[in-house]
């Protein structure tokens, strides 16, 4: 796994380099003295690790880890003990107060391997889900205590309400209601047909008739759509 170090002391830099050299499964490739090269450092390398200082000047180890959309596994290092419950708030892996010595700091490593490996299972068994999605052509919900088919061919769109969803279908009247919220089911719709418009709707993509800033329309409902969202829509249509 790859990591980056970022500490605006030279000397805690040096120590960390000279720590990792005996950690065999964790390759340095960055060296960051701030939080701004850190960013850099993040595009370029794609690290799945940072051992990060909190008190810098510009940008503290906090609130660069808060301007992450997708941090990646985060190991703090320093002088100060008082932050290690809001680094636990930000999910951090680990908080290590310096001086720390070699057998704290190679726990720590080795606890993000174990993280590291773990994340990569769930990411290979979510690939494995989506490829077995994409080859099925339907699904089958509970419905009232029995187990139904739906054609995902049939699926106008999904309307998510907190434990239920609703699943509108072409030539049904009523739509069908099964416990399961709408992340859930997004993960079982096959992606390249299916596209979440707003967090509580999924819809087909061969479905919808007309595309309004605000808004689209499926079978002659009007569905709203997020500003987040949009862009797949916009890709989708472009390519027809």
């Amino acid at each position: 796994m790859k990591c980056i170090i970022v500490d605006d002391e030279p000397l805690a830099l040096d120590l960390l380099e000279d720590n990792l050299l005996h950690v065999p499964f964790i390759t340095n490739v960055g060296r960051c003295k701030n939080a701004f090269e850190a960013i850099r450092a993040i595009h370029e390398h794609q690290p799945d690790l940072i051992f990060l200082d909190i008190q810098m000047p510009g940008l503290d180890g906090m609130s660069f880890v808060k301007s992450l959309s997708q941090p990646p596994l985060i190991v703090f290092v320093t002088a100060h003990k008082h932050y290690s419950l809001e680094s636990y708030d930000l999910n951090a892996l680990d908080y290590l107060v310096k001086p720390v010595s070699f057998e704290r700091f190679f726990k720590a490593c080795t606890k993000a391997q174990e993280s590291h490996q773990l994340r990569q299972r769930v990411a290979e068994a979510q690939l494995a889900t989506v490829e077995a999605n994409a080859k099925a052509e339907f699904m089958m919900v509970y419905i009232d205590y029995s187990l139904v088919k739906v054609s995902f061919m049939d699926i106008l769109f999904v309307e998510g309400l907190k434990d239920y969803v609703k699943i509108f279908l072409r030539n049904n009247p009523k739509p069908l209601i099964t416990r399961m919220n709408v992340k859930a089911l997004e993960e079982v719709l096959p992606s390249a047909d299916f596209v979440r418009i707003h967090r509580s709707y999924i819809v087909a993509l061969d479905k919808i008739e007309a595309l309004r800033k605000n808004a689209l329309i499926i079978n002659g409902h009007e569905l709203p759509l997020g500003e987040s969202f949009r862009k797949r829509l916009d890709e989708y249509f472009k390519l027809k």
